[in-house]
């Protein structure tokens, strides 16, 4: 069973470091459910403060996951428009057959976004589309070092228990 736990959990973990730049997995959940699965193992004991701690970051990221973006858009400028132009591309991006769509669709969104709010001034459309595609790859950056940090401590966790475990 803990082989299976041990399996299921690293897979989790793998997956949600992808999940960090793929908007439609929740990376860092991901990750925080496989530490947990190597919990529940009978050879790791379990750790309350550091799951703890790892849910509240994983909480507050998720949150801030959806905030960043659309501050980024606010702060380069951008109205609501762009905002949900922000969301929409960021939606539509990722179900496009174009590589890297989901980079491209937020920048576009928040670009037709605050085209459709004001169609003149160009200038600032462009202005909050860059805010737009710089608060959300902050975002996946911020995701990436999370994740990368759950990997690390499942590893040293392995590690450590790796006789208890194979």
């Amino acid at each position: 069973m803990d082989i299976l736990l041990l399996t299921f959990g690293f897979i989790c973990v793998f997956v949600g470091l992808i999940g960090s730049f793929l908007p439609v997995i929740p990376g860092p959940g991901l990750s925080w459910i496989g530490l947990a699965l190597l919990y529940f193992t009978d050879a790791v004991p379990a750790n309350y403060w550091i799951l703890g701690i790892a849910l509240a970051v994983t909480i507050v990221l998720t949150i801030l996951d959806y905030v960043i973006p659309a501050q980024g858009t606010k702060k380069f400028g951008g109205s609501t428009y762009g905002v949900w132009g922000t969301n929409i591309g960021l939606i539509i991006g990722i179900f496009t057959p174009i590589p890297f769509g989901f980079l491209i669709g937020p920048f576009l969104g928040a670009l037709i976004g605050e085209l459709i709010y004001d169609f003149k001034d160009h200038n600032r459309a462009m202005k909050a589309a860059a805010g737009s595609f710089v608060g959300f790859l902050a975002s996946s950056f911020i995701k990436f070092i999370v994740c990368m940090m759950y990997l690390g401590m499942f590893l040293w966790i392995v590690w450590q228990y790796k006789s208890q475990l194979f």
